[in-house]
């Protein structure tokens, strides 16, 4: 899993529901034709269904909704694994490596082979598309496979990574194999009911952990020292346990759609995990199907959103806070500044809530667009067009 900090440092790579009684309701609606549904005098929540089909009593409750989607789903979830030989030197002295063993003549060099699981991902296609993270299959001289059920092994022949997200698709030899239906993210609510199903601490394939979403629009930079640090807005915090094997998994609802796929955990805090909205993956997605890559347009800043709050304090006007100009970008051929404050894109006014920040727009534009920014700077505003351009 990658390393992340946004604030305080995060570290990357997810409620059963109380079942109530006649005596503790004081009293319930009753359809005999339909079934019996229980419900909460005081709050109005149906806290157990019990229909009747065919004679037949059937509980409906969260346990239940759970189940069904790990049935459903699972067939649809691989094991993502690395194939690599590393070079280890051995000491000049005594001949040893650094695990203390005898395994040849000082100063020489021997090959150590490693093959393990190292992440998750899911099949979005018959023929052999699978998505999962970057990071996880980040080592461009490694070999790589997916485990598919229980021991199904598919070689990965071609790795499409984007340049942009966290996000890469993994294309494998193999056909007839089961997709996951793909959900709307944009109409997820906080507190509601989602299922991450993943590999685990590299270990565990198949793990299922559930939880809620408890947090939507965040915005976090996620890295490590190894594979250095990337920006993520937009994505869903969840409190369901996301662990070290888990990048690349879906995150699902309860209705067995994938919302999410899941990326980051926090290091500095217990069941605060991330995932990157399905609806991003789904624009990846359609962009790999048509060009056969992830082409995506380009701006070349690096920035901060200014919440209201803080704007309020500073006397200033909410938006993107410009940290960084890149070199030969559009941005800085358009004249963008360090420390500008992108308020507004095509008459949209950029904020840090849901949907209104900076690279959300710009992911649903195209390559070539022309857009027009209101830039405040030193105390005015001012109109500035760019044309977006394929990142190189």
């Amino acid at each position: 899993m990658k390393e992340t900090n946004n604030i305080k440092n995060l570290f990357i790579g997810l409620g059963m529901g109380v079942v109530l009684t006649l005596a503790v309701l004081g009293g319930a609606i009753i359809d005999r034709k339909i079934g019996i549904k229980l419900i909460d005098k005081i709050t109005g929540k149906v806290e157990k269904v019990e229909s009747v089909v065919s004679g037949k009593r059937e509980i409906i409750d969260e346990e239940s909704v759970v189940t069904t989607v790990v049935e459903k789903a699972t067939v649809s979830v691989v094991t993502v694994s690395i194939s690599k030989t590393n070079i280890v030197s051995l000491d000049p002295f005594w001949g040893m490596d650094f695990f203390g063993g005898f395994f040849g003549a000082p100063g020489q060099q021997r090959e150590q082979k490693i093959e393990q699981d190292i992440g998750t991902g899911f099949i979005i296609s018959e023929d052999g598309l699978i998505v999962t993270n970057k990071h996880v299959v980040a080592d461009t001289q490694a070999k790589y496979k997916v485990i598919v059920g229980k021991d199904e092994v598919a070689e990965v022949v071609n790795i499409y990574r984007d340049p942009i997200s966290d996000l890469a698709i993994l294309k494998v030899n193999k056909t007839g194999l089961t997709p996951v239906k793909l959900g709307d993210s944009d109409k997820l609510k906080v507190g509601q009911t989602v299922i991450a199903i993943g590999t685990a601490l590299g270990e565990f394939r198949s793990t299922v952990t559930k939880g809620v979403i408890s947090g939507l629009g965040r915005g976090i930079t996620a890295g490590s020292p190894f594979e250095g640090s990337e920006k993520l807005d937009n994505v869903i915090q969840t409190d369901a346990a996301i662990n070290p094997g888990n990048s690349g998994g879906p995150l699902f609802n309860s209705g067995g759609e994938v919302i999410g796929v899941n990326v980051a955990v926090s290091s500095a805090g217990q069941n605060i995990g991330f995932a990157l909205p399905i609806n991003i993956v789904k624009e990846s997605i359609g962009n790999f199907k048509s060009t056969g890559q992830f082409d995506r347009p380009y701006l070349g800043v690096v920035y901060r959103m200014v919440s209201k709050q803080a704007a309020l304090l500073n006397e200033v006007p909410s938006g993107a806070y410009v940290v960084e100009v890149v070199s030969g970008s559009p941005a800085e051929k358009a004249g963008v500044k360090v420390e500008d404050i992108i308020t507004e894109v095509d008459g949209k006014k950029l904020s840090d809530e849901k949907n209104t920040v900076l690279s959300t727009y710009i992911n649903t534009r195209k390559i070539g667009d022309t857009i027009t920014m209101k830039i405040w700077r030193d105390k005015k505003e001012i109109e500035i067009k760019v044309k977006l351009e394929k990142k190189g």
